[in-house]
């Protein structure tokens, strides 16, 4: 279990991606947002495997070679070397080292073959490749870190599914922090103060999870423990789609709808009704939520995750 948490998230990276000219032509993939603007807020322990492994720069590129479903291989392109052994064995040994670093999320490269996450190319005999595929390392540290929220360089280009990892990645920091802490207490509490937030992914979720709260009185803390950790990171890996963000707003106004005037209440009722048709970003009406309750001092919401899950500098909500 965690014992030496930081007070920044700590994140896995491909190393090709942070500017390390690690590629198998001597090359990066420099991504901009990810040492710019995303690290400014995590730190990166970048790891190349296929370097790692002892393959060199530059080197002769590799490919998966088999059957999707019978553990391919990873050959070679020209010379027919077999670096399958190699890669696995540097896998194990290098997810185990990961996981006592406590990491908090991991950024691949996309449709390598040691690590894509999804949609590497995988060679069959006589048949064109099939991208159904995924790179050897990236799967022994998925196996490793069951609950680690990972992704590809390239699928955080789309707004929805950046905001949703980034938010996963500040949610198992602030999980891993309270599982090192590991109280009857704390579990309630951060059950509580993750309320609206887990019902914009998942309300089934969210009533299970209070469920697994409920059950400290019968079961072991641990026991208790293992089993939020896992449903509260699958909750979060739920589409939070408008229409439940817009519910979650809603309730929320709840709290200090009898506080407003008139029209600061239909400011925001057309605000939340705005965002649900998709006409504005949902950062408007949760930025005037905030000052309302900031404004009424309304004390359960304050401590609502859900108004800031990540640093507002990321800008994840405010896309349309």
């Amino acid at each position: 279990m965690a014992k030496n948490l930081h007070e920044r998230p700590r994140l896995g990276i491909s190393s090709c991606l942070l500017g390390q000219e690690v590629r198998y032509d001597g090359g990066h993939k420099h991504d901009a947002f990810l040492t710019e603007t995303f690290g400014r807020f995590v730190d990166w322990v970048p790891v190349c495997p296929e370097l790692e492994v002892g393959m060199g720069v530059p080197r002769e590129s590799v490919r998966l070679v088999g059957s999707v479903l019978h553990e391919p291989r990873m050959i070679a392109e020209r010379a027919g070397k077999d670096w399958t052994d190699a890669m696995n064995s540097f896998a194990a040994k290098r997810s185990d080292d990961l996981a006592a670093l406590d990491l908090s999320g991991y950024v691949f490269k996309k449709h390598s073959p040691s690590c894509g996450v999804e949609r590497v190319r995988v060679y069959e005999r006589k048949t064109q490749p099939a991208r159904r595929g995924r790179g050897l390392f990236a799967a022994a540290l998925m196996k490793k870190l069951p609950l680690l929220p990972v992704e590809e360089e390239g699928r955080l280009n789309d707004p929805s599914l950046r905001e949703n990892f980034i938010e996963r990645v500040f949610a198992y920091h602030r999980w891993r922090v309270e599982e090192a802490a590991k109280s009857r207490g704390g579990l309630v509490a951060f059950h509580t103060g993750h309320k609206f937030l887990l019902l914009a992914h998942s309300e089934l979720h969210y009533r299970g999870l209070g469920r697994v709260v409920a059950s400290l009185k019968q079961k072991s803390l641990r026991e208790v423990y293992d089993a939020y950790g896992r449903g509260f990171m699958e909750a979060l890996a739920v589409h939070a789609s408008a229409k439940k963000h817009a519910n979650v707003l809603d309730h929320m106004m709840g709290y200090f709808s009898d506080r407003l005037s008139t029209a600061e209440r239909q400011e925001l009722v057309e605000l939340i009704r705005d965002y649900r048709r998709q006409l504005i970003p949902l950062i408007v009406p949760v930025t005037l939520i905030r000052h309302y309750v900031k404004k009424y001092a309304v004390a359960y919401l304050e401590g609502q995750v859900y108004l800031a899950p990540s640093p507002k500098e990321l800008m994840l909500r405010n896309h349309v």
